[in-house]
């Protein structure tokens, strides 16, 4: 499981950019029992215990985008919208309007979020674009960006020490700290469940009736994380600096189920993203106590990739192995048995590239400014990377397309359908279907 932060205000954008948008299909929102014949993903859901807190949705009910930027756009009540709309009378006031439509206190949104440091590099970037006769705001090249970037640090750091930077690292550090935007509230969080890639593998190309058994023990295993969540690592504060440490009753969140990578390769993955609201005990709403929800981060993914290999064990008799991981900092991943090798690794092309680019980008820049890039270029050159080696976007396919796909890729791996069989069986042994 991993984590990260969603952002009031636009934050969201990344959320129905790219995850919930794909949840619309030509026919709009499909059922979950339907989707295997149906294009685009499964429509994405409302999960958490919070939810008995929330009027008029339940766990379980489908999400709306307008919900999803009433809550994690603006932190209101995700029926905002609704809510408002069903208010009539003629002596209605504001605070009966926002007695409808808050929850707890909305999310402070920063319009103005530019430091003076990005100000004068916008600026120089737009006098390049002017002096090559190019309309003010074109898009400038990596390279021309962060030579501009790395100039005004230079100043910036002359005129705050009244000398020059002694390294490269003084320098990168100075411009990492101006580069930074100011404090955005934080809408919520975004977990990310993944099964290892055999498992993934095993879903892909099992029959139907064994895969949705493999998603069921994803989806329970998942549960079983935010359980723990729920239970160990979710609390909110209040008082004075947030100074008491609060029980709350539960998360609200919204989840979507994905089933390949852009690249096109199988890989089941589920986004939850949990609203930076919480509901006291006493029935206030507060926000989320982060640091202790990032520090449970390696706690919950444990939780999941047991939970997840014992519902497999449980209900189709599968073994896993430690496999040892190519970076020997890493622990050892542990894989199916069974699973042929070969295929984890073609279904993982997309990550390899990703990394190999992004280590050359890095190489690169380094050589050419003379110092690390900051952690906001950081960023920055690992979505040039994964741009780079992105492949074009593929049109939403329905999961027996994918899975026909996805065979014929393994029959050329295994040999045909008696090595994916062979395969199979081993894994599976006696609950493969011998038909």
């Amino acid at each position: 499981m991993s984590i990260h932060k969603l952002t009031a205000g636009s934050g969201y954008d990344y959320l129905t950019r790219q995850v919930a948008a794909m949840d619309a299909t030509d026919k709009g929102h499909t059922g979950l029992a339907s989707y295997y014949s149906e294009k685009g993903e499964a429509p994405g859901v409302w999960v958490g215990s919070g939810m008995a807190g929330i009027d008029g949705l339940s766990a379980g009910d489908v999400v709306t985008a307008e919900q999803m930027q009433a809550l994690f756009g603006s932190g209101h009540h995700p029926l905002a919208h609704e809510r408002r709309e069903a208010l009539q009378g003629p002596d209605l006031t504001n605070a009966d309007y926002r007695a409808a439509t808050r929850l707890g206190v909305p999310f402070k949104v920063y319009e103005n979020d530019v430091s003076t440091y990005r100000i004068e590099v916008a600026k120089r970037l737009a006098d390049l674009n002017e002096e090559q006769g190019l309309p003010r705001d074109w898009p400038v090249p990596a390279e021309d960006r962060a030579r501009i970037r790395t100039e005004v640090g230079r100043e910036f750091f002359r005129a705050e020490h009244g000398r020059d930077p002694q390294d490269a690292r003084e320098l990168s550090g100075t411009i990492a700290q101006h580069s930074r935007p100011k404090t955005q509230a934080v809408a919520g969080f975004d977990l990310t469940f993944k099964p290892v890639k055999s498992v993934a593998v095993l879903w892909a190309l099992a029959d139907p009736a064994i895969a949705a058994r493999v998603e069921r023990a994803h989806q329970a295993a998942m549960k079983d994380a935010l359980t723990f969540i729920e239970e160990n690592a979710l609390y909110s504060r209040e008082g004075t600096n947030g100074v008491r440490q609060v029980d709350v009753k539960g998360l609200v969140a919204t989840a979507f189920t994905h089933r390949d990578s852009r690249a096109g390769e199988p890989l089941l993955h589920t986004h939850v993203a949990v609203a930076n609201k919480v509901q006291t005990l006493g029935g206030k709403w507060l926000a989320i106590d982060g640091r202790v929800l990032f520090k449970a981060t390696v706690a919950a993914s444990e939780v999941y990739n047991s939970s997840l290999e014992r519902h497999l064990a449980t209900d189709l008799g599968v073994e896993f192995e430690e496999r040892p991981d190519d970076d020997p900092r890493k622990r050892p991943v542990r894989e199916l048995v069974g699973v042929d090798p070969r295929l984890r690794e073609r279904w993982s092309s997309r990550r390899a590239a990703i990394e190999v680019r992004r280590d050359e980008l890095a190489t690169d820049f380094q050589r050419a400014h003379g110092r690390p890039p900051t952690p906001i270029e950081a960023v920055q050159l690992s979505q040039q990377a994964t741009l780079e080696t992105r492949d074009p976007k593929h049109e939403p396919r329905t999961l027996a397309e994918q899975r026909a796909t996805w065979r014929k890729q393994a029959r050329e791996i295994l040999g045909g359908d008696k090595g994916i069989a062979s395969m199979l069986s081993e894994t599976l042994g006696s609950r493969f279907p011998k038909g």
